[in-house]
């Protein structure tokens, strides 16, 4: 009984996600250009459940590039609002859209100048009405069997959520080097700082074989190592020739194309994207992120092979937590 229970809350939360994506439409787009254009912050305001939601959306943002603030809508009305410019954008969160508290702020909020976003729940509410935009982010129920209690729908206005931080980070191009400016004392910011020579795989631990071997025999070295990539080197040198990852691996079983026949100069990408091993670790996950790939070979000056980095191995495989 108490597990069926659980996942009955886990579905609903689920279906309430899921039902955002319909609602993804043109006043989205308007609301990620508003804030994209601003040159003030994004001031996020809400109370109760909304509000520590409200609180964690902040955080996301500016942690991701976009400036943002939480505003307590009773203590805005006791003095808080002179931090409120024109130039802000006003994102208000109410599921039920008759938020007293929030409602009350609303006029001295127009009256500064700013634009208002509302994410509510209820787009025919009387906050939905002040809003120059409104973001539907209603459910059908929540997973309180009372009805009572926020649940699916404060997961439903964290996801919505976000999606606009997301949205935002590819609209302003925020990249890894930027992350880690903003995370300087963190895990991941402390990995990006060190050179690749600190993460990367070593050139005794890297599989590798050399031009014109049979595909067969790169994938049993590739099944070795378990690394999803194998390396190919030039003849009697250990310079560089190409890289077979398993991406390769699946478009050569799509073509129909035989293992037995083909050899590995004929599927493997011939001049791979490379890294130094002085190079930091930021600059190669730019590199990934650019290029659409996992893993870099590194090379010293003269294009000899001295090991690998894998994204895996930037993130801690797995022991960074975000």
């Amino acid at each position: 009984m108490i597990i069926k229970q659980a996942q009955e809350v886990l579905k609903t939360e689920a279906d309430g996600i899921t039902n955002l994506i319909n609602k993804i439409d043109e006043n989205f787009i308007q609301m990620i250009e508003l804030i994209y254009q601003s040159k003030g912050r994004l001031i996020i305001s809400g109370i109760g459940k909304s509000g520590l939601i409200c609180q964690k959306i902040v955080a996301t943002l500016n942690s991701t590039g976009t400036k943002s603030l939480f505003l307590h809508p009773v203590e805005a009305m006791h003095g808080d609002l002179g931090m409120v410019c024109p130039e802000d954008i006003f994102l208000a969160v109410s599921n039920s859209g008759e938020t007293d508290e929030l409602n009350m702020l609303i006029p001295s909020i127009k009256k500064i100048g700013c634009g208002i976003i509302s994410f509510t729940g209820n787009i025919n509410s009387s906050l939905a009405k002040q809003s120059d935009i409104t973001i539907d982010v209603g459910v059908k129920k929540e997973a309180c069997p009372l009805g009572l209690a926020p649940t699916a729908s404060t997961t439903a206005a964290l996801a919505m959520g976000d999606a606009l931080s997301v949205v935002l980070i590819n609209k302003k191009h925020f990249g890894p080097k930027d992350f880690k400016s903003f995370h300087p004392g963190g895990a991941l910011g402390q990995r990006l700082s060190l050179a690749v020579s600190s993460i990367m795989i070593s050139r005794n631990n890297t599989p590798f074989v050399i031009e014109n071997t049979k595909m067969i025999n790169a994938v049993i070295k590739m099944d070795e190592y378990n690394l999803g990539f194998v390396l190919i080197l030039k003849k009697n040198t250990d310079i560089l020739s190409g890289i077979i990852t398993d991406g390769d691996l699946r478009r050569l079983i799509l073509d129909k194309k035989s293992f037995t026949k083909s050899t590995v100069n004929q599927i493997m990408t011939k001049n791979p994207q490379t890294i130094y091993k002085y190079t930091p670790v930021s600059d190669a996950l730019n590199k990934m992120e650019i290029f659409q790939i996992t893993v870099l070979p590194v090379v010293d000056e003269s294009g000899m092979n001295i090991g690998a980095v894998h994204m895996h191995d930037i993130f801690g495989k797995g022991t960074l937590k975000f």
